[in-house]
């Protein structure tokens, strides 16, 4: 046992760490730093960036090169990342999601089929070299001009196109227009259907007549100078109810009936008198017959 000598013990002076040392925590030699994210932006920080271990799950494939199809709806995606990668890849649907562009799939040039519906597009040029792409939807989101749809002139199999779902709510700025669909098919004349609607082609006539027809019904739309005021299909008083008529044939019906009912009423009448006579002819003197009726 050591003697308590009555000394007090002096302690090191605590040194405060340096602002360099307390961000790199204890443990760590100079010159290393936790891993922080670089120019990462607010919305980026909250969003989901498309990853090679995202395409592989989703699509089952282990190389990016064999994906074919591809689903990627409502995941939040902000960054399309690797999705450049997949340079097989024929069918892609990135609808309602938070994408502002969509450079990497300037790189697809096998995609026939793209869904970008519901996103934040204001432009659509990476799309330019999809020269494979042959339907396209875009509605929902901020496309402002005609002009902003100049990138796919280009694309010779391109031939629907929709930047417009009233069903779902999703429409475009420059769809407010009232010469948005002739500035649509003046800019992209080989369009066979816009917004679901056949614009050429064999039965392009029939949703050009329904066009016609909204127009001339909207209200402020004039009539034509040889229109001519609508008349009632039928004459006044078609609707209106008949009197009621008494018929002498179902009169008669009625007193047939009832006499056939009397005759049934008398028949049974008979027969129960014949019964009751048989019975008292068949019974001996005294006795009480067990039949009842």
């Amino acid at each position: 046992m050591v003697p308590f000598s009555g000394r007090a013990v002096s302690r090191p002076p605590v040194v405060p760490a340096s602002p360099s040392q307390n961000r790199q925590g204890p443990g760590l030699p100079d010159g290393l730093h936790p891993m922080e994210p670089q120019g990462e932006k607010p919305a980026e920080a909250d969003g989901v960036r498309v990853t090679p271990q995202l395409l592989k799950s989703r699509s089952g494939e282990f190389a990016l090169e064999s994906i074919l199809l591809l689903k990627l709806r409502g995941l939040g995606l902000v960054d399309l990342g690797c999705l450049g990668e997949c340079l097989g890849l024929e069918w892609l649907d990135l609808s309602g999601n938070a994408l502002t562009q969509l450079g990497p799939l300037a790189c697809l040039r096998q995609l026939a089929v793209l869904n970008v519906a519901d996103n934040r597009l204001t432009g659509l040029e990476p799309l330019g070299a999809c020269e494979s792409l042959q339907s396209l939807n875009a509605a929902g989101n901020l496309l402002a001009t005609p002009g902003q749809l100049q990138c796919l002139a280009g694309l010779p199999g391109l031939e629907y196109l929709r930047l417009r779902d009233p069903l779902a709510r999703l429409s475009n700025p420059l769809c407010a227009s009232p010469s948005y669909w002739a500035a649509v098919r003046e800019l992209l004349p080989g369009l066979k259907v816009i917004d679901g609607e056949r614009v050429s082609g064999r039965g392009s006539e029939f949703y050009q007549l329904c066009r016609d027809l909204d127009s001339s019904l909207r209200p402020g739309s004039s009539p034509g100078p040889g229109a001519t005021e609508a008349q009632p299909w039928v004459e006044p008083g078609y609707w209106e109810s008949w009197p009621t008529r008494s018929s002498s044939i179902l009169e008669e019906a009625c007193r047939q009936f009832e006499h056939a009912l009397q005759e049934c009423h008398d028949l049974d009448r008979q027969a129960n008198d014949s019964l009751a006579q048989a019975e008292r002819a068949l019974s001996p003197a005294g006795t009480t017959s067990s039949f009842v009726f």
